[in-house]
């Protein structure tokens, strides 16, 4: 019988193939830099080719091996979806369930969602991943998770999708600042307003750029935040105004006197949190199971902020 790739060495490959940084590759699957490039060289023997190019400067996959990262990637997701149905046919949300949640979702969510979960379902392993959107789908399409906690509106391809409520855009500001105390603003009111943003990568970022209409140039380019937290303090300081999910405002308004939020009266700007998992997932049941509970830590936070009867 010929030597066949083991599912370790396609591991290997393909976290060369995602990070093209033998360290980081290795840091990825939790192994030394020596063993992974012995992982490497070893998948190179088994199959009688070349598939990384390495030289001082970088590393480069081969043609060839490009197409075996491919269909690493398919072998991996069969094998996971294998482990996966096991586990699934043995109670509903049982065993692992990897659980990606975009930054600026996950801090407002989770920490109501989990123990609830946890409660209910003393079987579930959750294994969660928290990052901007293109990475946590790039996991998901190459099978290192089962599905995600996003933002929409996002390309998402063919992957199904779960609405679990939809997320008002609030403007927030000082209260010391002219919006401080109305009950609604008009878009064009924030014409000559510095507008503070997230930094590019964010999907937070499109949405308000998108919903809430900014002119070019509006946005202040000059301070710009990689997290909301961030952003809010910034706020805080009098550097500028922000838009603010309505499900973050009672964390990031907490012990914070000079934060408020105001709502917007023209086009009631929002965002839809969904949940989304590949369709051919041996967890779909499970994933359905799963949005129909973290709805309910969704929709919540909205109820009782200013203007929510009118957004929600």
């Amino acid at each position: 019988m010929r030597p066949l790739p083991t599912l370790r060495q396609l591991r290997y490959l393909v976290a060369v193939a995602e990070h093209r940084h033998f360290g980081r590759a290795a840091e990825d699957c939790l192994v030394t830099q020596s063993t992974l490039s012995a992982g490497i060289r070893e998948l190179e023997d088994v199959l009688g080719a070349t598939l990384v190019g390495r030289s001082k400067r970088r590393i480069a996959m081969t043609p060839l091996g490009e197409d075996i990262v491919q269909r690493a990637r398919a072998m991996l997701r069969a094998a996971n979806d294998m482990v996966d149905a096991v586990e699934a046919g043995t109670q509903p949300l049982s065993g692992l369930l990897r659980l990606g949640v975009i930054p600026t979702v996950a801090p407002y969510v989770l920490p109501k969602a989990l123990p609830s979960l946890r409660a209910d379902y003393p079987r579930l392993r959750l294994y969660l991943r928290e990052d901007q959107t293109a990475r946590v789908l790039d996991l998901l399409d190459g099978g290192r998770l089962d599905g995600a906690i996003i933002a929409l509106p996002y390309a998402t391809n063919d992957l199904e999708i779960m609405p679990l409520g939809d997320d008002a855009l609030l403007i927030a500001c000082p209260k010391t600042h002219r919006f401080a105390g109305r009950e609604r603003l008009q878009s064009g009111e924030l014409a000559s307003e510095r507008m503070l943003l997230l930094e590019d990568g964010h999907c937070l970022r499109d949405h308000a750029l998108t919903a809430c209409r900014l002119l070019p140039g509006q946005a202040n380019e000059d301070l710009q935040a990689t997290s909301l937290g961030t952003l809010m303090q910034m706020v805080a300081s009098g550097l500028g105004l922000t838009f603010v999910p309505a499900m973050a405002v009672d964390v990031e308004t907490r012990g914070d006197t000079n934060l408020t939020v105001v709502p917007l009266a023209d086009g009631h700007p929002s965002r839809q949190i969904a949940l989304v998992w590949r369709p051919e997932s041996v967890r779909t049941q499970d994933m359905r199971l799963l949005g129909n509970r973290l709805k309910d830590f969704v929709v919540a936070p909205l109820c009782g902020l200013p203007g929510a009867a009118t957004m929600a």
